[in-house]
């Protein structure tokens, strides 16, 4: 019965999460696997799964029971209203990091009237009159350029990472979304490299998750992150938490445009800190934003072209 195979389900998430974490994922397993909603299970309706579905559902919870992450036994995950796939090898996108889209979102022209489009809230078309460049720097699986395309579908949008596994993910995201973004290969901490190719844009913005991890907080992160994401997308030194912001800033500094927006996710630790790099560099408007938890998770900043 249904009862039961949810209960199985449960049971064999539990080795690994807690009950009422478990008992989500059971539900989710069921809907994503089986097209069965929450009633549907509570009404009897997997009765009808076959035994292969079955099978398969019990082998899904047992890996995640095991300590693997959901979204990579499902292998995929929702961002920002977007399926986006993931793999070992990529990080899993945050529901914080849906902050760093709106927030990006925020900072560029005015969006198009409800009346104008279907697509959420969050992500409504924008009609910029400005020559619109993104930049997504770090870009991992891809969510965060693909979000802001769907948003501003006249925009050129790339993202940028030095992985070769995250950018095979990152085009297969965009190729099955129907999204035209450039994703390549650079290393995003030498801001000199690759200049020769840079597109002349009125307004470019910059947006960026890099890693922020210091890896002294190691021992406070859970084992499923530590043994399955990739540290590379994750952790800086201890004496070097600020490598990437300071990267950023220059990134900004060095683009060929008239204006410069950079919207960043950060450590809540550094706050602080991240808003000196930028102002060092000479941009204005920095401000330290908070997420839905109260944390300081953000920071945007404009750099002017030719008043520095």
């Amino acid at each position: 019965m249904t009862a039961d195979l949810y209960r199985q389900l449960k049971r064999q998430l539990c080795t690994s999460l807690g009950e009422s974490e478990a008992s989500a994922v059971a539900f989710w397993l069921l809907e994503d696997e089986a097209g069965l909603s929450k009633t549907d299970v509570l009404m009897g309706r997997a009765d009808t799964l076959s035994p292969e579905q079955t099978d398969r559902l019990c082998s899904m919870a047992r890996r995640i029971g095991m300590g693997e992450p959901v979204q990579y036994v499902l292998g995929h995950t929702d961002f920002c209203n977007l399926r986006i796939q993931v793999a070992p090898g990529v990080l899993i996108p945050r529901p914080e990091t849906e902050g760093l889209v709106r927030l990006s979102l925020s900072m560029l022209p005015p969006c198009r009237s409800a009346s104008e489009t279907s697509c959420p809230t969050m992500l409504r078309p924008r009609r910029s009159q400005h020559s619109l460049r993104i930049l997504d720097l770090c870009t991992g699986s891809g969510c965060i350029a693909l979000a802001l395309k769907h948003a501003c579908p006249d925009a050129t949008v790339e993202g940028w990472d030095l992985s070769d596994d995250t950018l095979r993910i990152a085009r297969a995201n965009a190729e099955a979304l129907g999204l035209d973004v450039g994703f390549r290969k650079a290393d995003v901490l030498n801001p000199q490299t690759s200049t020769s190719d840079r597109q002349e844009a009125e307004l470019c913005l910059i947006v960026s998750n890099p890693p922020y991890v210091c890896e002294g907080e190691r021992a406070d992160m859970e084992a499923r992150v530590l043994d399955h994401e990739p540290s590379m997308a994750l952790f800086v030194p201890d004496d070097d938490a600020l490598r990437f912001y300071r990267a950023l800033a220059r990134w900004g500094v060095v683009m060929p445009a008239a204006t410069t927006l950079v919207a960043v996710e950060i450590n809540r630790r550094f706050g602080n800190d991240v808003v000196a790099v930028f102002r060092e560099h000479g941009y204005s408007d920095v401000q330290l934003h908070q997420d839905s938890y109260g944390n300081d998770r953000y920071v945007q900043a404009t750099y002017l072209h030719g008043t520095n």
